[in-house]
């Protein structure tokens, strides 16, 4: 972590590097959100960290993009991203400062960045939350096989009427019932889910209108979701989302909403960097550059370690080089003699060099007992495995040199 050669951006950039060959012909979502660290600090020991939230913390915050298969669901790496501490406040109001010294940028730099990584990808759909809803990003990323699909944070202005996203004539597309995932503070249920959709054209923003190439408008498609008779105590879903993509029937709309449900994964992401997996807030570095290296690497490992969790069943038909180098899956290979017993069900039972076969491996090494009706492994098992690969694999490089 010391080392100066060792930057943070040198290892943000590494992310993008099995994601860059497991993207070939396929249409990725390309998630990206961003969440905040918190470091144990005091008035006498803020070990070099900035505000974070309403300032009533000191952390880091890390933004990134995933990459998921469109068809499959299934996580084929980490694209960009951006780590970093706050350097004290900023004094020039947010309304008087350029996008480009925002943080909000991120949005926009991230998804061009990702771009280079994802060059091979038949199609691009690049899913973000609210916050991202900004009209510098639709008017400048969209592009042929690059589209955007975004919760709308606001009620904007749009051209059919001079009216609203909220008044936009639209057609019904259906209801369906969807499972709804459990989140802190909210039990799992099935949604009935009524959606509606059309075209709309949305309006350049008057505080934007001297910004020189900015479109006054940019033509996407909005599609509402409602949840009907929510459980009494439970917030309904209320959706409002724009896309580049086109629209035109109910097969599509349904089909984007589901595009939209996978943004599950970033979120899934940051609770495996937190407290379902490395429990990154823990860590005692003192020195902020080097708990912001220690995020770099940590967010490559959680990526990791959600693969091998997807691919534990065996369901999944992905390539282990989607997460292990070449020199990795030889050592995997030599490894698994010593881990596999003489039963055939202490066989590791997947086809050889599939990531559930190198799953099969790292969870025992994590402790896993590799029997088919024990416990399936969990991310702290996986993370227990890949800490002690990570370290045998340095040994087998050396031996090997």
């Amino acid at each position: 972590m010391a080392n100066p050669r060792v930057t943070v951006e040198a290892l943000v950039d590494g992310w993008g590097a099995e994601l860059s060959q497991a993207c070939a012909g396929r249409h990725i979502l390309a998630i990206q959100d961003t969440s905040e660290f918190n470091f144990s600090t005091t008035r006498e020991r803020s070990r070099g960290l900035g505000e974070i939230g309403k300032g009533l913390g000191r952390g880091v915050l890390l933004h990134a993009m995933l990459g998921v298969d469109a068809e499959t669901g299934g996580i084929l790496g980490l694209a960009a991203g951006r780590i970093w501490t706050r350097d004290g406040r900023v004094s020039v109001p947010h309304r008087n400062r350029p996008l480009s010294e925002k943080e909000s940028h991120r949005w926009l730099s991230t998804a061009e960045a990702a771009k280079t990584v994802l060059a091979r990808a038949h199609m691009v759909t690049e899913i973000s939350d609210r916050e991202s809803d900004i009209y510098e990003k639709w008017a400048r990323l969209p592009e042929p096989g690059f589209h955007i699909l975004t919760r709308a944070m606001a009620d904007r202005s749009i051209l059919e009427g001079g009216g609203k996203l909220s008044s936009a004539p639209l057609q019904l597309a259906g209801t369906a019932n969807v499972a709804v995932r459990a989140r802190p503070g909210r039990p799992a249920r099935t949604a009935r889910l009524v959606t509606r959709f059309g075209p709309v054209a949305i309006k350049r923003p008057a505080n934007r209108a001297r910004q020189a190439g900015l479109a006054e408008t940019v033509e996407v498609h909005l599609i509402e979701v409602c949840e009907e008779d929510a459980p009494p105590g439970a917030a309904p879903i209320s959706w409002r989302l724009l896309t580049t993509h086109k629209v035109e029937d109910a097969v599509m709309a349904w089909r984007v909403v589901g595009w939209y449900r996978q943004r599950w994964h970033i979120e899934q992401f940051f609770r495996t960097l937190k407290q379902q997996g490395l429990q990154l807030e823990d860590s005692q570095l003192e020195n902020a550059e080097r708990l912001i290296k220690l995020a770099a690497i940590a967010a490559r490992a959680a990526c990791t370690i959600m693969q091998l969790v997807q691919a534990r069943d065996g369901r999944s038909e992905q390539d282990a080089r989607i997460a292990f180098s070449p020199t990795e899956i030889q050592a995997l290979h030599a490894l698994l003699p010593e881990l596999e017993g003489k039963t055939t069900l202490q066989k590791n039972p997947h086809p050889p060099e599939t990531l559930a076969w190198a799953a099969w491996i790292i969870a025992k090494l994590g402790g896993w007992d590799g029997y088919p009706k024990s416990k399936p492994p969990g991310p702290i098992t996986f993370r227990h495995g890949l800490q002690y690969f990570k370290s045998l694999t340095h040994g087998w490089r050396l031996r090997n040199v």
